[in-house]
């Protein structure tokens, strides 16, 4: 299977050697370019591309409304995106997780990090290793709900079980940790977390972290 790219960066330099990375393996193409998140949105439509590396900061629409636009809420397309950001801690990549990105990486990722993630996202998993979710999303606590909300009527839609998986998902623990704190396999708990992203549709863990903390299920800084 052929991993169909799109790049999206204001910077030719950057994009240019993103290309000559990709192009050197066998199930990566990449399929077009766009320096904006206007231009992006319209590759994304005409190309219909598996994976789209979305820089963060860009003129005339950003990353995190072209992010948005083709991964938010009801948007049922094909395409993932995965974020490339200068800094560890910009401070629009919790909004562009919110918004429906898939993960992100720095842009001084090594490149064979950088392949492997476009084949993890593509495969609809999350490139976001959950301790980086976390600290993510304690960083930016004052942005998130305090806790004191109700948990939305949409959690009733979860058993005990998968309430209980959900809420070791945001701590940012992994598969086989959550496996270990709940005496069951590893297998089951991909079941649980299946489960939950189905009833609450969303698209991987690291969008289910951050509704966790939305929801008021974690309160940012909980152990």
């Amino acid at each position: 299977m052929t991993i169909r790219v799109l790049l999206v960066d204001d910077q030719p330099l950057l994009r240019t050697g993103f290309r000559m990375i990709l192009e050197a393996e066998s199930d990566l193409v990449v399929v077009g370019e766009a320096g904006d998140g206007q231009q992006a949105l319209d590759q994304v439509r005409a190309l219909q591309p598996d994976v789209v590396l979305m820089d963060i900061r860009m003129p005339r629409m950003d990353g995190v409304e072209a992010t948005r636009r083709i991964a938010g809420p009801g948007r049922d397309g094909p395409a993932k995106v995965l974020v490339l950001t200068t800094f560890d801690l910009d401070e629009y990549v919790v909004e562009a997780l919110r918004a429906g990105a898939s993960g992100f990486l720095l842009k001084d990722v090594p490149a064979e990090e950088l392949v492997q993630a476009i084949r993890v996202v593509a495969d609809g998993a999350a490139m976001l290793a959950p301790s980086v979710t976390r600290r993510l999303l304690d960083m930016y606590a004052t942005k998130l709900p305090s806790g004191d909300e109700a948990p939305p009527q949409a959690l009733s839609v979860l058993t005990e079980r998968e309430v209980e998986v959900l809420r070791l998902v945001a701590r940012g623990l992994s598969n086989a940790e959550i496996a270990a704190e709940l005496f069951v396999s590893e297998t089951t708990v991909k079941t649980h977390v299946g489960h939950v992203l189905t009833k609450l549709q969303l698209r991987d863990r690291v969008q289910a972290a951050v509704y966790a903390y939305e929801s008021g299920l974690v309160r940012p800084g909980a152990i």
